[in-house]
């Protein structure tokens, strides 16, 4: 079974939210939407564009979306069977969280590593 097949998004907390983005958004070029972030479109070794994005955002350190982690960030690793992976994770005596879906997001699942930090497992709908 494959396990994780890429990097659907990356996340991350800071004092300031909207400082940051706008530092990134000045020194680095990242193209920051209203919505707190950015989403950069996969493209082949050829530079053609391909089905697929990675989410890049900012959130406000207190908006607790990482918790029971205290860590400043989080990744969201894309996988294929988000369903027989998180039954594999408890298996393998994992902490294993829960399991969502969004119809027009896709399936989220969350399991915590050994070190504390919450990692989430995305499913994308069909076609993506």
């Amino acid at each position: 079974m494959a396990r994780v097949t890429g990097i659907g998004g990356i996340f991350f907390h800071a004092r300031d939210p909207v400082a940051l983005r706008a530092w990134y958004q000045r020194h680095l070029g990242i193209d920051v939407q209203a919505w707190g972030g950015a989403a950069f479109s996969w493209a082949d070794a050829a530079g053609q564009p391909t089905a697929g994005t990675t989410v890049w955002s900012i959130g406000a350190a207190d908006n607790g979306l990482f918790a029971p982690s205290t860590a400043p960030f989080m990744i969201n690793y894309r996988v294929a069977d988000l369903a027989a992976l998180m039954q594999t994770l408890r298996d393998e005596g994992c902490e294993v969280l829960e399991m969502t879906d969004d119809p027009t997001l896709g399936r989220f699942g969350w399991v915590m590593d050994p070190e504390g930090n919450k990692v989430e497992l995305w499913q994308p709908p069909p076609g993506q």
